[in-house]
């Protein structure tokens, strides 16, 4: 399969994956909502605490991973698992802490399962975005409430700016990211404030680099495919 093909190929899933957000914006007009509201709590938790540690380090190498803070979902919010000890913190995000498109038709799928594992700059300013988008998702509060208060929240300046150079591993082979798409590719993930993404030359024809923006949480996603898992083993583009 030749370059361009596999490009073709990573484009139409990348448009799938539920963790980025505003791509679904384009695809998803229209689109059946599977999963119109929260689903029961018990169906987004993880029974086995151990299992979730195992999952939420998966997200990167182990030369990284296992010195990560872990963190897992509780029944009110994420706690801490494991103290850490590099600056990094891996978890395993749910579906509404994706980028919070109104066009999203899993919002609320409970079988999603995203490992991050998030560097010392993505801890400190973009993890509290994932903490204040699940404590309002615990609340009972509906998608449009959520886009309402995180609005509140970035005016008030409650949540931080986002730090230069901050950005996230997602490299596990047993994430499911999406009903339609699996578990996608290994990839990496870039915080910025809002930009142009041609400033990256993202979503530009070979070029090896996604993106975009997220007007709700005030940021701009570039997303990296990378060729192998966190344990090693290959990915090939052209693997579902």
């Amino acid at each position: 399969m030749n370059r361009k093909t596999l490009r073709t190929i990573a484009l139409r899933n990348f448009a799938l994956v539920v963790t980025l957000g505003a791509a679904w914006q384009a695809q998803a007009q229209g689109a059946q909502t599977l999963y119109p509201t929260m689903a029961p709590l018990d169906q987004y938790l993880m029974a086995d605490r151990n299992a979730e540690i195992t999952l939420a380090r998966s997200a990167a190498p182990d030369s990284i991973s296992r010195d990560a803070e872990i963190l897992v979902l509780g029944r009110h919010g994420f706690e801490t698992a494991v103290k850490g000890k590099n600056g990094f913190v891996c978890m395993v995000q749910r579906s509404w802490t994706a980028g919070l498109d109104e066009n999203n038709p899993e919002f609320w799928n409970p079988k999603q399962r995203s490992p991050i594992c998030l560097n010392p700059p993505g801890a400190r300013s973009y993890l509290p975005h994932t903490i204040k988008k699940t404590e309002l998702a615990l609340a009972g509060r509906s998608k449009a409430q959520m886009f309402d208060d995180l609005k509140t929240a970035f005016d008030a300046k409650e949540l931080p700016a986002l730090e230069p150079g901050a950005m996230g591993y997602m490299l596990s082979k047993q994430q499911y990211l999406s009903d339609r798409a699996g578990r996608w590719h290994p990839h990496l993930m870039f915080f910025v404030p809002q930009t142009d993404t041609s400033t990256w030359g993202a979503n530009l024809e070979d070029s090896p680099i996604f993106g975009f923006k997220d007007a709700h949480e005030h940021l701009t996603v570039f997303f990296v495919p990378v060729g192998q898992w966190s344990d090693g083993t290959a990915a090939p583009m052209d693997e579902k």
